[in-house]
């Protein structure tokens, strides 16, 4: 005990200074930048979804080709491209690291709401207090994660922190009933609309920012009329970045979120179904009451990383904590106290709502980012409700570092090293583009990012990649087939080394410290090998240098798993009447930043 007082005692004299007046202000502009290295860092984005859709639904929009196109990019190639827009544009005319280091700083700025956030909950506390709280918030591992790539978890949750703290900031003006009122709930909407028309999983965030209104202390009309007021900013909101593309969709495909929702809509394209993945949903009543120790005992349940937090069963213990307290001291059992400020019972309750409908609808980790940045808030004021000041500090302190040490080192959702062109790849002379169709027929690993390198006037294909495709779709693929006369071509994943990349920075490390061009150099880095295991053997030249392998066992025909896949996704293709040339493919380089992700292209013919 003594050497943590003293370790406490430390630590609040290092961090005297974010008292000073202006300490705020300089992190303010501080921490993005952090934020914007840390994206530098971490290296260029490559997670599966920006190879899936992320780069081709802005390149299909921007080129005309809804509706020429027919599910390369599966179900998500119909997402709202808005979001990604701003990145793939980014993309073609700014260097790779340039690219990563603005949107670094952009996510970064997440931090400069949560201090404010933490200001409006905490009006008596300290600003070093409130800082250290938004730093606290910002070592969340989805959060940390997706610094710097597109996903968009990070970026759309600027805008529904930034609703969440309208509502705060304005929460006088919120009663008694009026035109600031409205005008206040109106805004929040607006904020928390353009959110979720760039990204409709924070629908969750918008049904709870408007339930949560049920937590102002006004009569049950009054809240009524704010949750109303407020719902109409949300539709307002969401038609202002998300409008131009539901009736796109509605006029191409009869469905404004195709192929969604189409047992609603019943677009004939598609087949009569929701398509909302249910795989991640907790499995039974047990898993629902204790989810969030279920999850952090095995995050794969919620994400496809692995990521590491001890935050949520902190938050979870917490809430239930506060509940038990209120209880007793209703039944008299705990000596009365001054109950929550309102700010505090909105946020809360916001809070829990947002993670029960996240939970029913979704339980995809990454879609939590928003409220994982809040979950230290609410640990700090359960604790602060629940026990006397000094000892709610103190161990709120000591949970909150344990959570933020606990991410490190995290996981991030795909990275590349950096090169001049975030995405680079070859392409054949085709001798009549306006004529030909690129079929694609692996689900995996997504090949849709490389229509973007192709004429413009090419169609693109997805043959059984994940579509719910309909009889009609069937139709519409044959007819694409006859309309254009040729020739088409079917596009393959070409075979790879996963390990290929670290064999390369292996050999430019060995060659920067002059272990590979002389003989003398070649033993030492032999040597070295023998104690440290780098999966790799020196391979020497008959000059006298040398080069590095990777070990036999980590060595891949790749040969063999190219004749694999090209008899898998033949016998794919030729469920839809698309036949397969024999010795037709070859091989092309593509890369995304320096990870090379070369892929073949198939002569085919359609089947009579």
């Amino acid at each position: 005990m003594q050497f943590l007082s003293r370790l406490q005692s430390w630590a609040c004299r290092r961090s005297a200074p974010l008292n000073h007046p202006r300490a705020a202000l300089r992190l303010y502009w501080i921490m993005p930048m952090l934020f914007g290295l840390l994206s530098l860092v971490l290296g260029q984005d490559d997670n599966w979804d920006l190879r899936n859709y992320h780069l081709y639904g802005p390149h299909a929009f921007l080129h005309d080709k809804v509706g020429l196109d027919l599910g390369p990019a599966r179900f998500q190639g119909y997402f709202n491209p808005a979001l990604d827009l701003s990145y793939y544009l980014m993309t073609q005319y700014l260097p790779g690291p340039l690219v990563g280091f603005l949107l670094g700083c952009l996510h970064g700025l997440n931090f400069v709401l949560l201090s404010a956030i933490a200001r409006q909950l905490l009006p008596a506390a300290s600003a070093r207090t409130t800082l250290l709280l938004a730093l606290a918030c910002t070592c969340a591992p989805a959060f940390l994660g997706e610094v710097g790539n597109s996903m968009g978890d990070n970026t759309t949750s600027l805008l529904v922190l930034g609703a969440l703290y309208l509502v705060l900031r304005q929460w006088e003006a919120l009663q008694p009933w009026g035109a600031r009122a409205a005008l206040a709930a109106a805004a929040a909407g607006v904020l928390m609309g353009l959110g979720l028309g760039l990204k409709l999983t924070n629908v969750t965030y918008a049904v709870a920012l408007c339930l949560a209104f049920f937590a102002v202390p006004l009569g049950f009309w009054g809240r009524v009329r704010l949750a109303f007021v407020f719902g109409v900013g949300v539709l307002a909101g969401l038609f202002a970045t998300a409008g131009f593309w539901l009736l796109k969709m509605w006029q191409v495909f009869g469905n404004p979120l195709f192929p969604q929702f189409n047992n609603l809509f019943r677009s004939p394209l598609a087949a009569e179904r929701g398509v909302i993945d249910t795989y991640f949903l907790p499995k039974n009543l047990g898993e629902t009451l204790l989810w969030p120790f279920v999850f952090t005992h095995d995050m794969l349940r919620v994400v496809e990383v692995p990521l590491r937090q001890l935050i949520w069963p902190m938050a979870y213990v917490a809430v239930l904590a506060l509940g038990a307290a209120w209880l007793l001291r209703r039944l008299g059992v705990l000596a009365p106290r001054a109950p929550l400020p309102g700010r505090s019972r909105y946020f809360l309750l916001f809070f829990c709502l947002a993670y029960l409908a996240w939970m029913q609808l979704f339980s995809i980790y990454r879609y939590l980012v928003p409220i994982e940045l809040l979950a230290p808030l609410v640990v700090w004021l359960c604790l602060h409700a629940v026990l006397p000041a000094p000892a709610a500090a103190r161990s709120g302190a000591w949970l909150l570092l344990a959570a933020a040490v606990a991410v490190w080192p995290f996981t991030s959702f795909g990275r590349a090293g950096w090169s001049e062109r975030s995405f680079s790849a070859e392409v054949p002379p085709l001798a009549q583009p306006a004529q030909s169709v690129v079929f694609i027929a692996q689900p995996h690993p997504p090949l849709a990012w490389l229509a973007m390198f192709y004429p413009e006037q090419v169609a693109f294909a997805g043959l059984g990649t994940g579509f719910p495709e309909s009889p009609r779709y069937r139709e519409r693929m044959k007819a694409l087939m006859t309309e254009r006369s040729g020739p088409h071509y079917l596009m393959l994943a070409g075979a790879r080394n996963p390990k290929a990349s670290g064999l390369r920075r292996k050999r430019d490390a060995a060659g920067l410290l002059g272990l590979t061009g002389s003989p003398a150099g070649c033993a030492r880095l032999t040597s070295l090998l023998r104690r440290v295991r780098f999966q790799v053997d020196v391979q020497p030249a008959p000059d006298g240098r040398c080069t590095l392998e990777l070990q036999p066992r980590y060595q891949l025909d790749l040969a063999a798993m190219d004749r694999a896949v090209e008899a898998e996704a033949a016998q794919q293709a030729r469920q839809y009447g698309v036949l397969l040339e024999p010795g037709s493919c070859r091989s092309y380089a593509a890369a995304v930043g320096t990870e090379a992700y070369p892929y073949r292209l198939c002569r085919v013919q359609i089947a009579p």
